[in-house]
C-alpha cells in the first residue's frame, strides 16, 4: 500500500516571511506540498499585486511545489457573527480566497466556524445557520472553479465534533463539501481521532496534524512530553477509508519568539510520521 502523502503549512511564518519565502523555505527542508495560510501579510489577497500572483506560481513550478489546501485562521474573522457586517466581511475574504485558490490550482479552502466564548453567546441556532448559510454562498461562488469547500473541527468553536462536521455536511446538502480533519484538535476535546477518522469516511479529504497537551491548546511538533496524539491508529484509519490526500503538518511554532524552533519541529514530526507510513518527503507520488 502507498505511503500518506505529507504537506507542510505555513502557520508558523505568518509574521515574519510571505507565503512564498515560507513555502520556498518548507521545500528547502525538503517538502513537496504546502498548505498556504491566507492571512495580512503573510499572503493576502488584497494586498497581491499581479507580478507578485505571477511570482508565486513560477516559483511553485520551478521547485515542482503543489499546494495541498487554503486555511483562513479564526484570528480576526467569524462567520456567525451576530453582527451581520462581521458575517459579510468574512465570506467576502473567503470569496477572494477561492479566487485566488482557483488561480493558483489549489483544490481546498479551508472554512472554519466562528468562536464561542465563556460567558454568552448567540442562540446555537441563530450560529448554525448562519454557518451553513455562509458555506451554502461560498459553495456557489467556487461552483466551476476546481476548488472546493472543506469545514474544520476546532475546539473553541461551537462545533468542536466530528459529528458536529456530519450535521453541517447533511445541512449544506451538497457533495463537494468536504471535511478538514484536524486529529490534534479531536484529540484535545478527547475524541478518538481514528474512531472519528472512520465516521467520515469519503468525507474526510484534508488531515491536519500535530500534537498538543490537554491544559492549554497548542499545535506544536510531535514527539514533545506530554503530547496526546499518537500517529499510529490515525494512519491505520486513513488507510481504511482509502485515503489519498495529504497529511498537512500543521505546527504553530511562532517564529517571532525566541524559544521557537518551528525547522527543527517540522523534521522532527516527519521522522516520527515516517514511522508511522506517512511517505519520505523526497519520494511521495
Amino acid at each position: 500500500m502507498a505511503d500518506l502523502k505529507l504537506a507542510a503549512s505555513t502557520f508558523s511564518y505568518i509574521y515574519t516571511e510571505s507565503g512564498l519565502e515560507a513555502s520556498l523555505h518548507l521545500a528547502d527542508l525538503g517538502f513537496e506540498a504546502i498548505e498556504m495560510i491566507v492571512f495580512a501579510p503573510h499572503c493576502w489577497p488584497p494586498l497581491l499585486t499581479a507580478t507578485e500572483r505571477k511570482a508565486y506560481q513560477e516559483q511553485f513550478a520551478a521547485r515542482g511545489l503543489s499546494l495541498s489546501s487554503f486555511c483562513y485562521p479564526l484570528l480576526d474573522n467569524n462567520p456567525n457573527a451576530p453582527d451581520a457586517l462581521m458575517r459579510r466581511y468574512t465570506l467576502d475574504r473567503y470569496r477572494e480566497h477561492i479566487d485566488l485558490a482557483a488561480e493558483w490550482g489549489c483544490p481546498y479552502v479551508v472554512a472554519i466556524p466562528g468562536p464561542v466564548n465563556s460567558l454568552i453567546d448567540p442562540p446555537y441556532e441563530w450560529m448554525l445557520d448562519w454557518f451553513v448559510e455562509g458555506v451554502k454562498e461560498l459553495v456557489a461562488h467556487a461552483k466551476g472553479t476546481g476548488v472546493e469547500i472543506l469545514i474544520e473541527n476546532v475546539p473553541f468553536t461551537f462545533l468542536p465534533t466530528v459529528d458536529d462536521m456530519l450535521k453541517v455536511l447533511d445541512l449544506v446538502g451538497e457533495p463537494s463539501v468536504g471535511v478538514n480533519f484536524d486529529i490534534c484538535n479531536s484529540a484535545f476535546i478527547k475524541e478518538d481521532p481514528a474512531a472519528a477518522i472512520r465516521k467520515l469516511g469519503p468525507s474526510c479529504k484534508n488531515v491536519h496534524i500535530s500534537d498538543s497537551g490537554l491544559d492549554v491548546f497548542k499545535h506544536y511538533g510531535l514527539g514533545k512530553p506530554g503530547g496526546i496524539v499518537d500517529p499510529g491508529p490515525v494512519a491505520d484509519a486513513l488507510r481504511a477509508i482509502g485515503y489519498e490526500g495529504y497529511t498537512v503538518l500543521e505546527i504553530i511554532a511562532n517564529k517571532v519568539l525566541p524559544d521557537s524552533t518551528p525547522d527543527e519541529d517540522f523534521l522532527t514530526s516527519h521522522a516520527i510520521l515516517r514511522q508511522h507510513g506517512w511517505a519520505d518527503l523526497r519520494k511521495q507520488g
